[in-house]
């Protein structure tokens, strides 16, 4: 790698009343699935797609069932099945969820609308540093939809992301997997299961991977390793200890420009800018520690968790293409972040029976304090001058490496950042009936920023104190089958995503705010398989825009608004048929005008109107099995001034699964499958990556 100079009305009237038809109908669908899915007796592969309770969304383990918000599950057998290496290939297969291109160097996930790197989440903590991260630690990913702040705190204005990590739990075993695939892919995998006595427990996982790109020039190299021990004193009391250690260098990619309103024509792997001048490179490590006390109905839930984050990349990248479609011009800069993450959380719940109604009861409280220093640079061709900062070059020829020099312009940040945070919340599940449950919480957060400028050594403070309410109200006309209507909302404040935006100008400003308002339901139809279906409007509100009377002010308006259908199937069809998919129809817009580039009307960026997916495992013998994939994404722009579009797109994944004895199994996955050329995402109108070639992956897993 080159080195790096730095270190309130619902949703649209038809999905409500399409909703609301199903849920009619619901009861007599469910009495007559019950009298055929009486005679099927399920048996054969234990793989499942289907998780039926989790504890991210409540803070306890709830049933999803009883849970009045979209959920999507990843599993464990889903991301191995798939060969899902990263959690950009976990939200592939949940549509209504998206993942945007992020500068080549970082998750982007788009959740209803709303593209937010603060809504990101492992183990129910917060993991708002701008990385790629890896599955090999995971045992499940989870999307939750809407604003969370209740649960999660600021940010996630459309949902979040949730990384579950696999744990020491007392099982004994290992597993071993490697992979080798297209464009030089070797990655291996461990996962180390032990129970040195009945109250203390080991597990160890860990990653090594070298990898090409059907980019040109893109490479990747990713380690990692995450020891955890559970030790228990006695039957109500433990202990969880965590450390890990992940790093990764890479090629910063960020695809091809736009020319005529679409990504240019040339082929998916050229690589406009300098690959051997984008060096990407993090350094992770995190240590956490958790206690748990149990005694009868009450939990007590304590996790502290600290992290430190360096990261540096810079990056050679284009631009606008000239009119005549024959140059592009090129620009770099370079960026450099650490940041040092102290949090905690402490939950206590407990039960609370009085005659027929009981009370799940939720206490809690959050500290937070997230030290961050980050410093930019800009690229200057010192071959055409001192102060040049664009190279144009042609699009035929468009990999180059020029001679670079770094250093700050006048607008580059050099930034000092503390940001301290304190939560309590309060949660109320009640059980009225049988038929009826209530969850009512409340969240109150103080938020502090305190930024310096290094650069002129000026200061900005500021605070904000913020409630967060959660709704819900779910109608069970029988056991397996519910019906929800719900209400949440999420801030961020001035400080933003990264916690670097605070300025003079907006430092006064209210924070923005996230509203959403939920009906749906969730129907299982088995044990193993349940269907979901969800219709929703999200409001985001508070959008700080310059004031078209006088433009040296800032004033606040109602920024967007999203409205869509989400439906989702998972589990096991029938003995031997698995499957996971879902459909997702999204609309939104521009509610009032921001800028010339953000006009009211304008859909929103990287929203397409439908996406669908379907993935099924299907076992042929007891040795044998087939998978076979369909992924598709409407139309979609590339930013809200509405002017570049990424085509629609099908694609098919399959793969081969074949298990040559008890502890050893092989699979071969193969991704767009009949070779078709799209465009996987966006940062902006000339930052479009193109969607992968047909693609395979050998995988060889031995377990003992």
């Amino acid at each position: 790698m080159a080195s790096n100079p730095l270190r309130v009305p619902f949703a649209k009237l038809k999905h409500a009343a399409s909703l609301m038809v199903l849920a009619a109908l619901m009861p007599c669908l469910a009495r007559a699935a019950d009298a055929e899915i009486a005679e099927i007796v399920v048996t054969g592969s234990s793989q499942t797609y289907h998780q039926h309770s989790i504890a991210s969304a409540m803070k306890s383990a709830t049933a999803l069932i009883d849970t009045p918000q979209a959920v999507q599950v990843i599993t464990r057998d889903q991301i191995e099945d798939q060969a899902m290496q990263g959690v950009s290939d976990a939200v592939r297969y949940m549509p209504g969820v998206g993942m945007a291109q992020g500068e080549g160097h970082r998750n982007a996930p788009i959740m209803r609308g709303v593209m937010s790197t603060a809504n990101l989440f492992v183990d129910g903590m917060r993991d708002d540093v701008e990385y790629f991260r890896d599955l090999y630690n995971v045992d499940r990913v989870e999307a939750l939809s809407g604003p969370n702040a209740m649960i999660f705190g600021l940010g996630g204005g459309g949902g979040v992301l949730n990384r579950v990590t696999r744990q020491a739990d007392g099982a004994v075993g290992a597993e071993l997997t490697i992979t080798g695939g297209s464009w030089n892919q070797r990655r291996a995998t461990a996962d180390l299961k032990s129970a040195i006595n009945p109250n203390l427990a080991l597990r160890v996982t860990g990653l090594s991977e070298t990898a090409d790109s059907f980019r040109d020039g893109v490479k990747a190299e990713r380690s990692g390793i995450n020891p955890t021990l559970l030790a228990r004193w006695d039957d109500h009391s433990s202990v969880r200890l965590s450390l890990e250690h992940f790093t990764y260098e890479m090629v910063t990619d960020r695809g091809i420009p736009s020319l005529s309103g679409r990504p240019i024509e040339t082929a998916p792997s050229t690589f406009f800018g300098g690959p051997s001048l984008s060096p990407t490179d993090m350094t992770v490590n995190v240590g956490e520690v958790v206690f748990d006390h149990q005694r009868g109905s009450a939990h007590l839930h304590s996790t502290t968790r600290f992290g430190t984050y360096d990261k540096a990349y810079q990056n050679l990248y284009p631009g606008a293409v000239s009119a005549n479609g024959s140059s592009v011009a090129l620009s770099a800069y370079a960026n450099a972040t650490t940041r040092e993450n102290l949090l905690h959380q402490t939950d206590l719940t407990w039960t609370l029976e009085n005659g027929r109604t009981s009370h799940d009861l939720l206490a809690g409280i959050e500290l937070g304090r997230q030290v961050t220093d980050n410093r930019r640079t800009t690229g200057y061709f010192s071959d055409l001058g001192p102060n040049i900062t664009t190279l144009n070059v042609p699009v035929s020829r468009p990999t180059v490496a020029p001679a670079l020099t770094f250093r700050p312009s006048s607008s580059d940040a050099d930034n000092h950042g503390v940001a301290q945070s304190s939560a309590v919340y309060v949660q109320d599940q009640v059980r009225l009936n049988a038929r009826w449950i209530a969850v009512l919480g409340l969240r109150h957060d103080q938020f502090q920023m305190r930024l310096r400028n290094n650069r002129n050594g000026s200061a900005i403070a500021t605070e904000d104190r913020l409630w967060s309410p959660r709704a819900g109200l779910i109608y069970k006309p029988q056991p397996n089958l519910s019906l929800y209507a719900s209400y949440s909302q999420s801030y961020l404040p001035r400080a933003g995503d990264q916690l670097a935006s605070l300025t003079l100008a907006n430092s006064a400003l209210q924070p923005e705010a996230f509203r959403n308002q939920e009906i749906g339901i969730k129907w299982d139809l088995r044990p193993n398989l349940a269907l979901t279906l969800a219709t929703y409007r999200l409001d985001r509100t508070n959008v700080a825009i310059t004031s078209p009377i006088d433009p040296t002010q800032l004033i606040l308006v109602d920024g967007q608004s999203s409205s869509g259908l989400e439906l989702g199937l998972n589990g096991t069809l029938r003995s031997g048929w698995t499957v996971a998919g879902g459909y997702a129809y999204q609309d939104g817009e521009i509610t009032q005008t921001q800028s010339a580039t953000a006009k009211a009307g304008a859909r929103l960026a990287q929203l397409p109107k439908q996406s669908l997916s379907l993935w099924n495992r299907v076992e042929v013998t007891s040795h044998l099995a087939l998978g076979l994939g369909l992924l598709h994404r409407s139309a979609q722009f590339t930013s809200t001034d509405n002017s570049v579009t990424l085509p629609g797109y099908s694609r098919v994944d399959a793969a081969i699964y074949w298990r040559i004895n008890p502890h050893l199994k092989a699979q071969l996955n193969i991704e767009n499958l009949f070779d078709v050329g799209y465009f996987a995402s966006a940062h902006n109108n000339n930052n479009i990556t193109p969607g992968s070639p047909r693609a395979l992956k050998l995988t060889l897993s031995a377990a003992l």
